[in-house]
């Protein structure tokens, strides 16, 4: 088990844009499901965005039409495109690898927020430590 390693994060003014990057510790090219959480002083974590190794994507609909999540590349590494910020979209974002042949849940897929096989991304996803992402109004 290795950890996937996040870059990307910082301080941004409200409408403004940041990329996050996860470089993950394995072969994304099958089999491979990468999200994105983030969790805000006192809120519960919150999935933001996935996507599994043939380019299916999921995003929350907090971010939707303002985030893209990119198919794992050639080095295994996946982008978050975050565009107009809100003061809202300030959290530590995460993000987890998770190997869909260990997951039971999800049946080969990325497992769907806030859905029981979400799960799977706690029980066999390598997440890793984090990056901090802070919007100001």
């Amino acid at each position: 088990q290795v950890q996937p390693v996040e870059s990307g994060g910082g301080s941004v003014q409200a409408g403004g844009s940041l990329v996050l990057s996860c470089a993950a510790s394995r072969d994304t090219s099958s089999n491979v499901c990468v999200g994105w959480f983030r969790q805000a002083p006192g809120k519960e974590r919150e999935g933001v965005a996935s996507v599994d190794s043939d380019g299916a994507t999921e995003y929350a609909d907090s971010v939707k039409g303002r985030f893209t999540i990119s198919k794992p590349n050639a080095a295994n590494i996946v982008t978050l495109q975050m565009n107009s910020l809100k003061s809202e979209d300030t959290a530590i974002y995460s993000c987890v690898v998770l190997d869909l042949r260990r997951g039971a849940r999800s049946g080969g897929y990325c497992p769907p927020f806030e859905e029981a096989a979400e799960g799977d991304f706690d029980d066999f996803g390598d997440w890793g430590q984090g990056t901090q992402v802070t919007v100001s109004s």
